[in-house]
């Protein structure tokens, strides 16, 4: 059992007064905008939908000005510099790491194996030039459900293990009862290899981390021993799509001017955000045991995101959990295309809502619950916006069909008493878009200031084009995103659970008629409700253009900035790019270089139609050895049995659908009845030796056909 700490690096009085200061801000600012508004909407007349309109604005408004307020902190940190921060608490480069041991995990589930394994040896041989390598081993944890996945990680990870002469350095590990989903899976690490490493950085499918940032981390928990937790700030890289060039320039743009104000108040009380994170073992395998929420699904059951959660957990036991946002090196990659993006809000969407039950744990830091109900209000912003619209229709409708003369009353304000309405409502919205704008501007100015990072985004004058370019896009992006958001909202309200599925991550391009099913009733939100405004006032219509254009084309919007070629367009305009297209760093070249080799040499069939992975296993005797070993493994694990009868399988039932496999072929089998023979050692074994020595009469033509592919090939 590891004591907690009871002492924590930052002052309690110091961490208080940032607090009051950077919220005070906020609010005052929203005080300041919502009288201006009240004011106008007294002098109309006061009602009912009135002081609903008025609420629902100081709560959007107010979500509003805590980002403009990140912005704004963050860049006058950035100018005049702050100590506090992880890397500047104490010195931290010359300590000695030797006695130190660190696992980095790589959790997936049905991803791309080369894209994964690529990553990973990128990490690996930048870790291996800062001669700190044996300070580190490497984990495949892997919750794949698809047959054919399993087994080509499987081949994948023993090339890579024989190309970088990586044994006892690389492992692979497959989980036979996929509970929990990835929280389960790290959980399932931890109790088995969990003891042997003082700290474990946990990855994503698609991260890539620079040896010496691994190396960094290390060091700042050696000398932190307070410290639990530290995540660096991932940055976008790789993409190829529009959609994904100005997501990633977006984030490397403007992610440094806010995470710096983040930082600010939330100093060693940050967050988690799931991978490229440092965590020390022992705390984490003591505290961060997530448990399962009261009722059903959707907020009941298992926490869907379980990083904020974790990170609650861990500052209530007295560990520090620090974001280390000045470290560079910490890669990772986006969904490129507005539907694949959408897919997985839907997942976080799920994962925030259920944080609403954690509020109100006991024990938990009140700047944890602050970051847990940002996280909600991430989501919920969106329906709240989209009352308010509707509200402020019903109120313009009243007006006009009730035919009532409007009684106009001078402002409160003595400095807007002589003001006209329509002049009161532009001031509001010219302020409202000044406090959106803010931080892009002082991003911008915060480039201009650093000449050498001002050069790897092109110049100002393509970043400042890039920031134009990119506003234009979230306008049009914005009221999709309030579309999807409410849906999403409304589908968990009523008790609809969003499944696990894989992320896309590859511009692969948006096929029209898949937009057209996605998008057909955002197109026709927006024309109906274009043609009601223009019907209700034709002024009024050119107002909402912005809004009323992001619905009614947002099947040409979501299918051209899908596109490969107008990304490669944009980047030849010298549009949207980042410091890892203008001087990508060693890991990137390398991942690059090697996935291009993939692409130009593989030209494989659809896994799921031809079976291969499968095939191989039986058919391949090294791969079925690879197969057979690991699966021998596995049984040397007490949970093994256990977590055999849960998903029904054994020798027994496992030999009887061997035989049908033979038979009658993969097709006469579900995946997941291929995957309960494939679980089995003896069984695998035996297939190996039936497809050889049987005769042809006795197996299904599938086999016969792939015994000859596979005779020719060695031949």
């Amino acid at each position: 059992m590891t004591e907690a700490p009871t002492i924590l690096p930052v002052p309690r009085l110091q961490r208080g007064w940032r607090l009051f200061l950077f919220y005070t801000s906020a609010l005052v600012l929203t005080g300041m905008v919502s009288l201006l508004f009240a004011d106008l909407l007294w002098r109309t007349g006061w009602s009912t939908s009135r002081t609903v309109l008025l609420v629902l604005f100081i709560i959007l408004f107010l979500l509003t000005a805590i980002g403009c307020m990140h912005g704004v902190y963050g860049f006058f940190i950035r100018i005049f510099g702050t100590r506090r921060k992880i890397t500047s608490l104490k010195p931290y480069k010359e300590q000695n790491i030797d006695a130190t041991s660190t696992a980095v995990i790589f959790p997936i589930y049905n991803e791309d194996s080369v894209r994964v394994l690529e990553g990973l040896r990128a990490t690996y041989e930048s870790l291996k030039s800062t001669g700190q390598l044996d300070r580190f081993d490497f984990f495949i944890l892997s919750d794949s459900t698809h047959p054919d996945r399993w087994v080509e990680e499987e081949l994948r990870w023993s090339e890579l293990v024989r190309d970088l002469d990586a044994l006892g350095k690389i492992y692979y590990r497959r989980r036979i009862f996929n509970e929990e989903r990835k929280s389960g899976n790290v959980r399932d690490f931890l109790n088995t290899w969990g003891k042997r490493y003082r700290y474990f950085v946990c990855c994503d499918a698609d991260s890539v981390m620079r040896g010496e940032t691994l190396v960094d981390l290390v060091k700042l928990m050696e000398v932190h021993p307070t410290v639990g937790l530290i995540q660096t700030v991932p940055s976008l890289f790789n993409a190829e799509s529009l959609f994904g060039r100005i997501q990633q320039f977006a984030n490397r743009l403007y992610a440094p001017v806010f995470i710096a104000g983040l930082n600010y108040w939330a100093l060693d009380f940050g967050n988690y955000w799931g991978h490229n994170a440092i965590i020390r073992t022992e705390p984490f395998m003591q505290f961060c045991d997530l448990p399962q929420l009261p009722g059903r699904k959707p907020f009941g059951g298992q926490i869907l995101s379980h990083d904020f959660v974790e990170a609650a957990l861990m500052l209530r036991e007295n560990w520090a959990v620090w974001l280390a946002y000045d470290l560079e090196g910490s890669y990772e990659e986006a969904p490129q295309a507005l539907i694949e993006n959408a897919q997985r809000e839907r997942r976080w969407c799920q994962g925030n809502l259920q944080h609403g039950l954690v509020l109100f744990a006991k024990g938990l830091r009140g700047v944890s619950r602050m970051h847990l109900i940002l996280g909600i209000f991430g989501y919920v912003a969106s329906p709240l916006w989209l009352a308010f619209l509707i509200t402020f229709y019903w109120i313009y409708c009243a007006q006009r069909f009730t035919r009532l003369t409007t009684i106009t009353v001078e402002s409160f304000n003595p400095y807007l008493k002589d003001w006209s309405g329509t002049a009161h409502a532009l001031l509001i919205f010219v302020i409202c878009m000044v406090v959106i704008m803010l931080p892009k501007l002082l991003s911008l100015i915060d480039l201009a200031r650093d000449w050498p990072r001002r050069a790897q985004f092109g110049g100002l004058l393509n970043a400042t084009a890039g920031v134009v370019c990119e506003t234009v896009f979230s306008t049009l992006h914005a009221p999709l995103l309030m579309l999807w958001h409410t849906r999403f909202v409304i589908t968990n309200l009523a008790g609809i659970s969003v499944g696990w599925t894989t992320q896309r991550r590859t511009a692969d391009g948006t096929d029209w008629v898949y937009a057209v099913c996605r998008h057909w009733g955002h197109t026709l939100i927006g024309v109906l409700w274009g043609w009601f405004t223009w019907w209700l006032d034709p002024e009024l219509f050119w107002w909402f253009t912005p809004v009323l254009a992001g619905m009614i084309f947002s099947i040409p919007l979501s299918v051209l900035t899908s596109r490969r070629a107008f990304g490669s367009h944009a980047k030849t305009l010298g549009l949207f790019l980042t410091p890892e297209e203008t001087s990508p760093p060693m890991e990137i070249v390398s991942l690059r270089s090697r996935m291009k080799i993939h692409e130009l040499t593989t030209h494989e069939s659809s896994d799921e139609k031809v079976h291969v992975g499968l095939s191989q296993a039986v058919l391949d005797p090294y791969v079925n050895a690879i197969h057979v070993s690991l699966l021998r493994e596995k049984q040397m694990n007490p949970v093994y049995a256990e977590h055999i009868k849960k998903i029904g399988a054994g020798t027994d039932a496992a030999r009887e659908l061997g035989e049908k496999l033979l038979s009658g072929g993969p097709e006469k089998l579900q995946a997941s009845e291929r995957m309960i023979v494939m679980t089995d050692q003896r069984v695998m074994v035996w297939l190996h030796q039936q497809a050889w020595l049987r005769p042809e009469e006795k197996l299904a033509p599938w086999w016969k056909a792939m015994i000859r592919e596979f005779s020719h090939r060695e031949n």
